[in-house]
């Protein structure tokens, strides 16, 4: 199916895009819903059964296999809001302010879609402008409703007298089943995160990602992905399986929102060059496998590999950046998230942490360690969930009741079953074991307590503003919001409509403020070289001969990234010379600054 457009948002936190697909995918634009929190999306249900007076019947625990069965039915929901927007989009005329010309409107200038809308504009005989104008209607296309499994939640769920339940429970098992058994056709669900073996094999289960007998999917497969290797081991993987992946989505590995999976110094654009020179080789080669496992399995074999896009996000700030992009590495979309954070038409933010999103700048926005998952995590300084934990702290009980216990996932330390490093339970524990350490200094101990009670209950964080935004919010709940913004936040400050932000990414307008903005590539090879130092110096008193070959690769692996742009900026020929000349200049003082930095000697 051809694109309406050359961008998607991606899914951000959990809450912030639970419903962003009722609010844009009418408007040709695709976006992503978190599947992670079914509490959320059977209240979401609710509000909209309640909004467009359809029949509601709760989803409660003690329904045999809640979990899948909400997340079926919101998605089933979501679908039919969608459907019926763009049924009513359709038949809408072409006057100025309806959402027909909204949608025509806010087209790149360059789309075939728009040249054609254009035409129609021009055209003075009545008749033939009729014509034209039903031509139009038949040829708009829908955004696509896509879903996010992150594999590692993956929590292992009891019954009420303590049994363990069978795999198939677990929590992404129960998403995947849950997106497979709704309606949703033009849609992929995304898989991030990394390799989760048990979990690609359960995805066999189901038909609707194996091909038919023309060829065609009824749900596509979307790996996000940090470098070619991970892309080719699990696309080798799913393919013995019979499962095609019809999307790599590549994305920074540190220059992102949310969680930041960080590679061993390799840039975003070597490895997207990499899949540039590798895309037809990777093809053949999966497709080979694919094809031998469907005939194993006896299914329909394929005479020609399934359609392949190559995705990118993760930084990307102007028009210039995105169409460079999409023509130098042929990629066939970009994620843009982060600056919908200021967009309240797209996404679900209250007005509070809008306002702290919009004043925000580069010393606000930092890769943090406040996630219970053990990875790096893009936050926001003093949102309201973090001055939620902080005041805890500062009454002497650290940590959260857990009331969500997603990620009670793989701490053991002090129970049979596991527990989240955000919750009390863990804290308190840990904190009791840390003060009964002898011979430690008043600034270890100060450096570890702070170690363990900096974990935020990111869970419930991520889901509060819609809650608040739609007046659902339970006392229990409480009110404070976790947010997880990109670094690309502290180049925009303006509180944007859609059709203003699809604007700025086509060139049309421009939202940045004024603070100076570096290269996407740059801004992420300088990300990359503060989070060396950091490693570096937390790893001062434990360093071993396998940490420091990781930080010699790390910086070999930086440099020769930067040798690469080097040779990339003649390439930027929509870019001044100015700024190609002061691009070079910072590749230049990054290059000192790597060589610059001390690693840790063995003793």
């Amino acid at each position: 199916m051809v694109e309406a457009h050359s961008f998607h948002i991606p899914v951000m936190g959990v809450g912030f895009t639970i419903d962003t697909p009722v609010k844009v995918s009418h408007f040709g634009i695709s976006s992503v819903i978190s599947l992670v929190d079914d509490g959320l999306a059977e209240r979401m249900r609710d509000f909209y059964c309640k909004k467009y007076n359809l029949p509601y019947t709760e989803i409660d625990k003690n329904e045999e296999d809640y979990r899948a069965k909400r997340l079926t039915a919101y998605l089933n929901l979501i679908n039919l809001i969608v459907s019926n927007n763009f049924k009513n989009l359709k038949k809408e005329s072409f006057d100025a302010g309806s959402n027909l010309t909204k949608y025509f409107d806010m087209l790149a200038d360059s789309s075939q879609l728009k040249r054609a809308y254009l035409v129609m504009q021009e055209e003075k005989d009545e008749k033939a402008k009729a014509s034209l104008q039903k031509e139009l209607k038949e040829n708009l296309v829908l955004g696509s409703i896509d879903v996010n499994i992150m594999t590692k939640i993956d929590k292992d769920n009891y019954t009420k007298k303590g049994e363990k339940l069978p795999i198939e429970f677990n929590d992404a098992h129960a998403a995947v089943r849950g997106y497979a058994n709704s309606d949703l056709n033009h849609s992929g669900l995304v898989l991030s995160a990394g390799l989760s073996p048990r979990l690609y094999s359960y995805i066999s289960n189901f038909d609707d990602f194996f091909p038919d007998m023309n060829g065609k999917l009824g749900k596509k497969i979307i790996l996000k992905v940090s470098d070619y290797r991970s892309a080719l081991v699990q696309g080798k993987f799913l393919a013995k399986k019979g499962i095609w992946i019809s999307e790599y989505r590549i994305e920074s590995g540190l220059n992102c929102g949310g969680h930041a999976f960080a590679t061993n110094g390799f840039l975003m654009g070597p490895i997207l060059e990499e899949f540039k020179q590798n895309k037809s080789k990777l093809i053949q080669e999966v497709h080979g496998i694919l094809n031998d496992a469907l005939s194993l399995s006896g299914r329909p074999t394929l005479s020609k590999p399934l359609d392949l896009k190559i995705t990118a996000q993760g930084g990307v700030g102007t028009v210039k950046e995105h169409n460079f992009l999409l023509d130098y590495y042929n990629l066939d979309s970009i994620g843009w998230g982060t600056p919908f954070l200021l967009v309240p038409e797209a996404v679900n933010v209250d007005d509070n942490t809008l306002e702290k999103l919009l004043n925000a700048g580069k010393e606000e926005l930092y890769l943090s360690h406040t996630s219970p998952m053990g990875i790096p995590f893009n936050a926001l300084k003093d949102s309201s969930k973090d001055l939620e934990r902080d005041a805890k702290i500062e009454k002497g009980r650290p940590g959260s009741s857990c009331p969500s216990q997603f990620l009670k996932l793989f701490n053991k330390e002090f129970s049979d079953k596991p527990i989240c490093l955000a919750s009390r339970q863990y804290q308190k524990a840990k904190i009791k074991e840390l003060d009964a350490k002898k011979d430690i200094s008043e600034e270890q101990h100060s450096r570890e307590y702070n170690k363990i009670t900096e974990k935020s209950c990111i869970c419930t964080g991520l889901v509060t503003t819609p809650y608040i935004n739609l007046g659902l919010l339970r006392t229990a709940d409480g009110d404070s919001v976790s947010v997880c913004p990109g670094p690309n936040l502290a180049y925009f400050s303006k509180k944007s409509t859609l059709s203003e932000m699809v604007g700025h990414i086509y060139g049309k307008i421009n939202l940045l403020n004024d603070t100076y903005r570096p290269n996407m590539f740059v801004k992420e090879l300088g990300i990359y070289v503060d989070y060396l130092k950091n490693e570096i110096e937390d790893s001062v008193e434990t360093i071993n001969g396998r940490k420091l070959k990781y930080f010699e690769e790390f910086k070999s692996n930086l440099l020769s990234g930067i040798g690469y742009y080097d040779t990339l900026v003649k390439e930027m020929k929509e870019e001044s010379e100015n700024y190609r000349n002061k691009m070079k200049e910072e590749l230049e003082k990054h290059v000192f600054h790597i060589h610059s930095i001390s690693l840790p000697v063995l003793q």
